[in-house]
């Protein structure tokens, strides 16, 4: 892929698809700052043997004050910012009528207020050079399926949609683009946790179980997202903009859950 501009922020980087998409982009040869909840050390230490330019900020992306402050710090130390992966991401499992006020901003501060203090933070240093390549990870919860007791992350996730939409609409002409990936069933912390819930004395059992429910046949990788964030982020995706990607190994197709 050709990348004439080349720095990137990811957040929830630090494990999970995000640290899968920074190290895809980490070695196309980008710039990545990665932004998370908590401290990125360890992961940005592993990304640098990529590539040098990786910096990371402790980061609360439902704090939009704190949001600002790294993101003038990446462009300080990069001069420029033109990706941005918007990954950051919470779920909690609990019936709608159990979960309380404080439960369910938690998961709409973080998902849906948390992607737009970082993208509306981000946007300005895009339009200083009428470019930008914005990529929000939403979910296929929500937007085509759900789950018992994930109404609180399904909801998010589908206001990711069409937040994604919105916003290639209105700077499309300014050179920035914005594409939604919406993932499947992807091996990561939050998903082996789900796991772990539902079958604590056999959660490797619980996951093969999710498996056969695929018609690839496994649950997908982390760096299953990252050719397809490459991609969005690179000159070659110009032309496309407002798509809302479904990558979930075909467990959206089946017409029954019988394969």
């Amino acid at each position: 892929m050709k990348f004439n501009h080349g720095t990137a922020i990811v957040t929830g980087g630090a494990k999970g698809n995000g640290f899968g998409i920074a190290e895809a982009l980490a070695e196309s040869g980008i710039k990545v700052a990665v932004l998370n909840r908590h401290s990125p050390e360890e992961a940005v230490n592993r990304l640098k043997a990529k590539n040098k330019n990786v910096i990371g900020f402790t980061c609360d992306i439902s704090d939009r004050t704190n949001v600002e402050k790294c993101v003038r710090k990446v462009f300080e130390a990069f001069g420029s910012i033109d990706i941005l992966v918007n990954n950051a991401g919470v779920l909690l499992y609990k019936p709608f009528l159990e979960m309380t006020d404080e439960e369910r901003d938690y998961q709409l501060d973080v998902n849906i207020k948390g992607t737009w203090n970082v993208t509306r933070s981000v946007i300005p240093y895009m339009l200083k050079n009428s470019y930008g390549r914005i990529i929000t990870v939403s979910s296929v919860t929500g937007e085509y399926v759900a789950d018992p007791e994930a109404i609180g992350y399904g909801t998010s996730k589908a206001a990711l949609v069409g937040f994604g939409k919105c916003l290639a609409m209105e700077f499309v002409d300014k050179g920035i683009t914005s594409n939604v990936i919406c993932p499947g069933f992807i091996r990561t912390p939050m998903v082996e946790s789900m796991a772990a819930a539902a079958n604590p004395e056999d959660p490797e059992g619980e996951l093969a179980s999710y498996a056969k429910c695929i018609p690839a046949g496994r649950l997908g990788r982390p760096e299953d997202l990252g050719p397809l964030v490459v991609y969005l982020a690179s000159e070659e995706s110009a032309f496309m903009t407002g798509s809302a990607i479904v990558i979930d190994g075909g467990c959206i197709l089946p017409e029954t859950k019988t394969l």
